[in-house]
């Protein structure tokens, strides 16, 4: 069906409940005359006769009675077509799919996915987790949430903050061998790193000569940040972790923080990024308000 056959259509309906072309045209913005071509126009399309015509009414003929029934089923559904895309267009639907790495994925988004969910019912979610690098549009990625630089320019890109790392023990590791007075004596210690990423393992400090670097080591390492803070928190070592997976357990107590003067906290940018225009769809931005707004996200920062 074409838009003028729907129009056609509608009139028609209007025509009838009104009872008159010039109530039809009065509740269309035509004038009777536009209104009296129209139909005649659709009768001579359809070879039949819709409408008697007499100088005090009209009636509907056999034919009238039996294209009016569909064409207010017709006329009906379009409008409640129309009617539910407007709906869908003021409220954030669809399907939303975020890409992110572990630590941000499991500390930052987990815990508060719950509450976007129940504040927007008609958007589903896809949390996808890897710690490596993603072509947003290869993999159809409505957002994505990166720590540190940015390298792709043509991604449009908001700072959610900016996160540090924190170097860490439980109070029983601190216990057994004695609190550290200065950051030399973590050579002495089981320290442990991310495995695979050997600069990890070199950890700044501030000194009036400038930035000291100590090289750590340990005997036990893990790929899993999640691990190697359950290590620390079983008193099995020092660790040193982005404040994003350690920062609850430090408020807590469960964690002590070490050298929090003297450890040069080197900041870690946090973006929300997300393809060319992906920024427009209304579901990307009530997940991008809701970032902004939560108090849980805030404190990460």
């Amino acid at each position: 069906m074409d838009q003028l056959a729907a129009h056609e259509m509608n009139v028609f309906c209007r025509i009838v409940d009104g009872g008159s072309f010039a109530a039809a045209a009065d509740d269309m913005g035509m004038t009777p005359s536009a209104v009296s071509k129209l139909v005649t126009r659709l009768e001579d399309r359809l070879g039949v006769r819709l409408l008697a015509r007499t100088t005090r009414r009209l009636s509907l003929t056999a034919e009238g009675e039996i294209y009016l029934q569909s064409a207010r089923a017709i006329v009906s559904a379009i409008e409640e077509a129309e009617t539910e895309l407007m709906a869908s267009a003021a409220e954030p639907s669809g399907h939303l799919k975020i890409n992110t790495g572990v630590v941000v994925g499991r500390h930052m988004l987990t815990p508060i996915l719950p509450e976007f969910m129940a504040r927007y019912p008609r958007v589903s979610v896809e949390l996808n987790i890897a710690d490596r690098q993603v072509d947003l549009i290869a993999e159809q990625v409505d957002i994505a949430i990166r720590t540190g630089r940015l390298t792709d320019s043509s991604l449009i890109a908001r700072k959610l903050g900016d996160t540090t790392r924190a170097i860490c023990a439980s109070p029983a590791y601190l216990e057994r061998h004695g609190p550290l007075e200065y950051p030399g004596e973590l050579v002495k210690h089981n320290c442990m790193t991310v495995a695979g990423f050997s600069y990890l393992r070199r950890w700044p400090f501030l000194t009036p000569e400038g930035i000291n670097m100590v090289e750590v080591s340990g005997h036990f390492d893990s790929d899993s940040p999640d691990v190697i803070v359950d290590m620390m928190l079983a008193g099995q070592g020092i660790g040193r972790l982005s404040r994003l997976i350690v920062a609850d357990h430090i408020e807590s107590g469960a964690l002590v923080e070490l050298f929090p003067d003297q450890h040069r906290k080197e900041p870690l940018p946090v973006h929300a990024i997300m393809p060319p225009g992906g920024n427009r769809a209304l579901k990307v931005r009530a997940f991008l308000d809701f970032l902004f707004e939560h108090p849980d996200v805030k404190r990460h920062f």
